[in-house]
Order: structure tokens, then C-alpha cells, then sequence
């Protein structure tokens, strides 16, 4: 196997908040993906950095009477605590606000003003007149100008993904004072992408650096029409670095936070007496692979590439994009104590469990992963301690102070069968389907406990004519359960050095899981991992609504709602009540079903309706009649996924036959939002 050389990086944390568990969902998937590398003997390296500019932080420091370098020190430390409580292993973590930073801005805006990529111009910018100052685009919230979805932030919706400006919101406010917005005119300078786009569409489009979802949502978004400038400055006052031939104006933080990879190359170089040129220049041999969360897709798969292009860098191999964390089905929650932090967690759990419960629901996609209390308690019983620590518990005392089986005893294959499977699990880490890799574990696992209870070693010990046959059946105890924990080492590193002082021999390579142990001494048996109890999940969980009050200014008696969060209203819910109960028989009978709208006609003589042709697949179509006509115009509903009611008894209108009905919010007229489904979603698929 040829050697690997590969950089790897995470989102760089922002400066102004403390690591909650959602965060760690990407900083724990990519080290893991990174000790594997490592384990399989590749050269790799994971840097990452506070993202340490913009307006939040300075104005925190004002209202703190601070200086901004204060507020961010201090927060790097907690963050690199709270990073090394879980086993997330940087080999540097450096600051947006370092030198080598600000040297690498300047050296790529030199090469982008080179090629002919800035422009100049005056925006209508939003200005806080409470907090004085302007408003970085995430802290103005508004209603979507495109698809009219409340609450969204002030760079690209979270309902529809269009992107837009601060100020084109529809009733802005501040998240800084909650005032209303003024707008000033600005000078900002831009990026021209429309000049990169021939080479934007064949980076994202190669069917190589992305996965398949993200490249169908650029191409339907984005790269189908001309790209946008990017407004790539913000006037003073502003924390960042001032732009050197632009005086008075400073780099949005957008442009440098993506340099920090760079930066922090950089630093790790110099202390390894390296040349970061020969990681990011564009001839390097490295591969460079990004972690990153789904909502920031737009600048790494878009901004940043064509950055990197422009100054002549090493261009991503991959981005990894991954979902968000969702607890017992529903966003985190402060009132419920969901909302966790990291360093909240620690005090009550290990960190190895969260590991190998995050593992276990990571695949290659971007679907959410939930965490489900109930079923994280039960698993980590299950599948650590009764499967895997179970193989060592029962076997290990048995021949503590003692030594291995000089000649490895049949075992009826397992060891063999369990090795030949290495090559598979090493590429379902390699393509981040951990979830599918844990499964393929825990049924060697559940082979090898078999093996343990067919054997009886406890019985075996009672019968001292028995000794070696009670060596040898610990032997091959021993050995699937060092086998299994190479292959959970990437996952669970603490149980790999746990591992290493029981049986006196180093866990280094993936290759450890080819050779059984033999002759080698073991050591006294400490217990390995303990069981986890309701108990302390629901010890973390009041605390985390303790805190969360504390932090709110609120008491712990006092209820916070999460509508009060998404600012959700009762207008709808009181203009339209709940309908009466139904049973679940009531509900199966109504046929949901993903369709496509392969056509959309206006109906003549028809004031509300719109003719549609839906696809459910496979040559299966349905006409519907919908009231729509007030709210979309034909033309921008084909080949828009739908939710309908397949199963309608057809129904004879005026203008023909309608045989089904799509699924709608809203009062009506203008009002009406059609339901669709996320990305993934088929025609013919039931809506259950």
C-alpha cells in the first residue's frame, strides 16, 4: 500500500461560544478519520484555528470592557480543553488573528486583484444605530425576499438556499440590540465569480471532490445561472485585518477564516521544520480534505475553491459535508436541557461512549444523526461493555501475571475470518460510513462472544488437569478482543491504550489485526469500561438547564419555550384549530407520496388553478387541479418534488379530471407554501 500524504482540517469554531455536543459531531468524525489514516500508516495531519473576526467578538469585548485579543485567549483555551476531553487530537490549533494569517490574506488578495477579480462599488448596508456599528449578514435575521420564510439570516436562507444581502431582507432586526436596521451606503469590494464559473461547474461537477447530493444542489442552485458577486469587505469599525490597498475597509470574515487552514499549516511547518509550500502550492503531492457541516457548504464548495485556484493552491481532494445533531427527534434545547456543552458533558460521562455513539450513527451522507437518550444508554451497554469489554472481563483474570498460548490454538477460523475482513472496514472509514463499519464490528463481536460461551473459560478455571486448555481458550479470547479494539482504536483511543497495558504490546497499525498474540504477558485486569446509567444522562440533562437558565438570566423554574427561540406564533394554529383525533387506521388509509411536477399549465377561465402532471416513477403519473395559481407562477414548479394523496378518488371538475391533490400550508391566495420533501427523496416514495 503506497503511502498517503494528507492534510486534513475541521470548521474553524468561532470565538464568541463554547463547544456544545452538536459541534463535536464534526470534530469527532473527522478524528476518527484521521487516527485511521494514521493507523494505516499514512502521513496525516489535522490543523484547525478559532475563527476569531467579525462584529460579534468586538462587540462583546466593548460590552465586557475587554480588548478583543482578551476575549479570544480566552476562549481558545476553553475550546482546546474542551477539544482534548473528547480525544479530538489536533496536531496544531492556531487563531484567524495569528501572522501567518494575515501574511496569507495578503498573499492571496494579491493574486486575486491580479486576476482581475475585484471590483469596487457602493452597498446599502445595515447599521445598528443602538450598538453603532454595521451588521455582519449572521446577526440580521428577517423574513426570506425570495420564499418568504421567516427568522432567516442575513446571508442565504435555510428554507429555499437563496442567497442575498443583508439588506434585502423584509423586516430586519439586529441581533445585537433587536433595533431595526438602518441602511448606510458603504464602499465594499467584490469578487467577480461569474469569471471563475466555467471552472467552478468542472471542480464541483468532476464526480470527485464532492458528494453526489452536494454537487446536484450546487448545479440546481447555483451554478445553473450566473454566479453573484461576493462581497468580500466590511467597513469600520470591524475586528479583522484592514485590507492594505483598500484603507479604512477589512476583510469579511468569511474571506480570512479559510486562510487559517493555511495559517495554521503554516505554524505546524515551522515548528516541524517543514515548508507549508509543499502542502498548499498547487504542484504539491499532499491531498487536502476538508470537515464541514452542511449549512457552510456554499463557501467551501464555491468561495474557497475558487480562492485557492486563482492564488495558484492546492485545490480540496474532498469536503466532507455532514448533517446536523438532533436530540430525541427535535433541535437541541435549552428549556429541555438538550442543549449540552461540551465541558457539561464531561463532568458526567465519558467521552469514548459519545465517540462510538456518534460513530455508529455517521454515514457518507448529510442526513441529520439523532441522539436518542434512551437508546444512547442502551447501546453503549449493549455493543461496548456487553460485547466488546465483556470479551476481556471474562477471559483476561484469568491469566493475569501470566503469558499467552505460545502457539496461537484453533479458534475454528474466527481470528482468520475476522482479519480477512480488514480491507472492507477500512473502506467504509475511509468513505466516513462508520455507522456501517460499527455494525460490521459488533457482529465479530457478537462471533466472538459465542466463541467465550461455548468455551466456558470460568468453568475451564475450576479444573486444574485443565490449565492449558483454559490458556488457550483465553488466548483466543484475548486476541478477537485485541482484533476488535484495533478496529475500534480511530473510534475509541483511550480502550486502545487500555488495550496496549493489558497485553504488553503497542496498537500502532491497522495491520495489528492481522497476527494473533502469542507467548506475550498479561497484565492485572482492571475493569475496562463501566456501565452507563439513566442516572448520569439525567444528571448531565438538569444541569444543562441550569446553565442554560443561568446564562438566559433566567431561573431554573422558569420555562423557556423553544417557540420563543424560532419566534413561531399562534396566529395559524388560532385562525385554523386542530382538527378532531383520529386512530392510526384513519391515517394509513391516506396514501402520501413523493412526486415530481414534470408539468405546470395555467387552467383557462380559471381564477384559482394550476394544471399539474405529477410523476410518481416508473411511468406512473396523476393530473392534479390545485388552488396555487395566487402564489406560484407554472414555470417555477417544474421538476419540483411535491408531497400528494395518491390514493383520491378521482374527481370530475369543470376543466377535467383531477386525480389526486398535493400537500399545502397556509390561509390561501398568496399564502400557500407547498410541502416538499429534503434531498434524497424520490418519486413513488410513501410519506409515512
Amino acid at each position: 500500500m503506497t503511502s498517503r500524504k494528507i492534510l486534513v482540517t475541521s470548521a474553524l469554531p468561532y470565538a464568541n461560544g463554547h463547544i456544545h455536543i452538536g459541534h463535536l459531531v464534526e470534530y469527532i468524525q473527522t478524528d476518527i478519520w484521521v487516527r485511521f489514516q494514521k493507523l494505516r500508516g499514512h502521513r496525516c495531519i489535522y490543523v484547525c484555528a478559532d475563527d476569531t473576526h467579525g462584529t460579534a467578538i468586538m462587540i462583546r469585548a466593548r460590552k465586557e470592557g475587554r480588548s478583543e485579543e482578551e476575549v479570544i485567549a480566552d476562549m481558545r483555551e476553553a475550546h482546546i480543553r474542551d477539544f482534548a476531553a473528547f480525544d479530538v487530537e489536533f496536531d496544531n490549533y492556531g487563531s484567524t488573528n495569528s501572522e501567518e494569517n494575515r501574511q496569507y490574506c495578503h498573499r492571496m488578495w494579491s493574486e486575486i486583484r491580479k486576476a482581475g477579480l475585484v471590483k469596487e462599488k457602493d452597498v446599502e448596508q445595515l447599521y445598528d444605530p443602538v450598538a453603532g456599528t454595521f451588521l455582519a449578514d449572521r446577526f440580521v435575521r428577517g423574513t426570506c425576499p425570495k420564499c418568504k420564510s421567516p427568522d432567516q439570516p442575513g446571508d442565504n436562507c435555510s428554507k429555499c438556499g437563496t442567497t442575498y444581502t443583508p439588506a434585502e431582507l423584509i423586516d430586519p432586526k439586529s441581533e445585537h440590540s433587536g433595533a431595526t436596521p438602518e441602511i448606510r451606503v458603504a464602499k465594499h469590494l467584490f469578487i467577480e465569480l461569474e469569471k471563475i464559473h466555467s471552472f467552478l461547474n468542472e471542480w464541483t461537477q468532476s464526480g470527485e471532490h464532492l458528494q453526489p447530493e452536494v454537487a446536484n444542489y450546487l448545479k440546481g442552485h447555483f451554478l445553473g445561472d450566473d454566479l453573484r458577486d461576493w462581497d468580500i469587505s466590511r467597513p469600520a469599525p470591524y475586528f479583522g485585518f484592514e485590507i492594505p490597498d483598500s484603507p479604512g475597509n477589512y476583510w469579511y470574515v468569511w474571506f480570512d477564516a479559510p486562510i487559517g487552514y493555511i495559517a495554521s499549516t503554516t505554524q505546524w511547518c515551522n515548528n516541524n521544520g517543514e515548508n507549508v509550500d509543499d502542502w498548499w502550492n498547487a504542484d504539491s503531492d499532499a491531498e487536502i480534505h476538508h470537515f464541514i457541516g452542511k449549512d457552510i457548504t456554499y463557501f467551501h464548495t464555491l468561495f474557497w475553491p475558487g480562492m485557492l485556484k486563482t492564488a495558484g493552491c492546492k485545490l480540496p481532494e474532498k469536503v466532507h459535508i455532514h448533517g446536523f445533531l438532533t436530540v430525541a427527534g427535535e433541535k437541541m434545547s435549552k428549556s429541555k436541557g438538550t442543549f449540552v456543552m461540551a465541558s457539561t458533558y464531561a463532568k458526567h460521562l465519558p467521552s469514548g461512549v459519545l465517540r462510538y455513539y456518534y460513530a455508529s450513527k455517521l454515514g457518507s451522507g448529510l442526513d441529520d444523526i439523532d441522539l436518542n437518550l434512551e437508546e444512547f444508554v442502551a447501546k453503549i451497554n449493549s455493543d461496548l461493555v456487553g460485547k466488546v469489554v465483556n470479551l476481556a472481563s471474562r477471559s483476561a483474570k484469568f491469566v493475569s501475571g501470566a503469558t499467552l498460548s505460545e502457539a496461537y490454538p484453533d479458534d475454528g477460523g474466527l481470528f482468520a475470518a475476522a482479519a480477512a475482513k480488514g480491507e472492507e472496514l477500512a473502506a467504509l472509514y475511509e468513505a466516513c460510513n462508520y455507522n456501517a463499519a460499527m455494525r460490521e464490528i459488533m457482529a465479530l463481536a457478537d462471533k466472538a462472544n459465542k466463541y467465550v460461551e461455548d468455551t466456558e473459560p470460568w468453568v475451564l478455571r475450576k479444573d486444574p488437569t485443565k490449565a492449558d486448555e483454559l490458556r488457550d481458550a483465553c488466548t483466543v479470547a484475548l486476541n478477537l478482543f485485541r482484533q476488535i479494539v484495533v478496529y475500534l482504536a480511530p473510534v475509541l483511543p483511550e480502550l486502545a491504550k487500555q488495550t496496549e497495558a493489558l497485553l504488553n504490546k503497542p496498537i500502532s497499525s491497522w495491520d495489528e489485526s492481522q497476527s494473533p498474540l502469542t507467548g506475550t504477558s498479561v497484565s492485572e485486569f482492571h475493569h475496562l469500561m463501566k456501565r452507563i446509567d439513566d442516572k448520569q444522562v439525567q444528571q448531565m440533562i438538569e444541569e444543562s438547564k441550569e446553565d442554560n437558565a443561568a446564562d438566559a438570566g433566567e431561573t431554573a423554574a422558569v420555562e423557556f419555550h423553544a417557540a420563543d427561540t424560532w419566534k413561531d406564533a399562534g396566529d395559524a394554529l388560532g385562525n385554523e384549530p386542530l382538527a378532531e383525533e383520529c386512530t392510526i387506521d384513519d391515517f394509513v388509509k391516506v396514501d402520501l407520496r413523493v412526486a415530481r411536477i414534470i408539468e405546470a399549465n395555467h387552467v383557462e377561465g380559471a381564477n384559482k388553478l394550476l394544471q399539474l402532471t405529477l410523476s410518481l416513477g416508473g411511468g406512473e403519473t396523476r393530473n392534479v387541479f390545485a388552488g396555487i395559481k395566487a402564489a406560484y407562477d407554472p414555470e417555477t414548479l417544474v421538476g419540483r418534488l411535491v408531497i400528494c394523496v395518491a390514493n383520491l378518488k378521482p374527481r370530475q371538475m369543470k376543466f377535467g379530471l383531477s386525480q389526486g391533490m398535493v400537500c399545502a400550508s397556509g390561509g390561501g391566495g398568496k399564502e400557500v407554501f407547498l410541502l416538499s420533501p429534503d434531498d434524497g427523496a424520490v418519486p413513488g416514495q410513501r410519506v409515512h
